[in-house]
């Protein structure tokens, strides 16, 4: 029996986060979720449970949502939330999502911004 994209997409991240779980040494993920329209980001600490900072696209104000420009803002801000908070070091958890186009802007946005990973 063939498997189907989502199944694959949804294998993809699982694989992902396991490895990820495995080079984090205590260290919360920067999480990457992507739809169609906008795009989200979040730094995670999994020992707790707890959300830290996030931001997405649906904050900026009549900005389009799904271009890699407001994907570097997401970044930026998030990472800019992060330090606030005083997380320097984080996890890249891309899930599923190949890293290239918007995940790679938000990424290179974030690391620029100041987040080490």
């Amino acid at each position: 029996m063939a498997t189907s994209t989502r199944d694959t997409t949804v294998k993809r991240a699982q694989r992902v986060r396991r490895r990820l779980k495995s080079m984090a040494n205590g260290r919360p993920r920067l999480s990457v979720f992507r739809s169609g329209k906008n795009i989200y980001a979040q730094v995670i600490d999994d020992r707790l449970g707890v959300t830290l900072a996030a931001a997405s696209s649906l904050e900026e104000k009549g900005g389009k949502g799904s271009d890699k420009d407001a994907a570097a803002k997401v970044g930026a801000l998030v990472a800019r939330r992060a330090i606030e908070k005083g997380l320097k070091d984080v996890v890249f958890d891309r899930g599923g999502y190949i890293y290239h186009g918007r995940v790679k802007a938000l990424a290179d946005a974030a690391r620029e911004a100041g987040l080490n990973f």
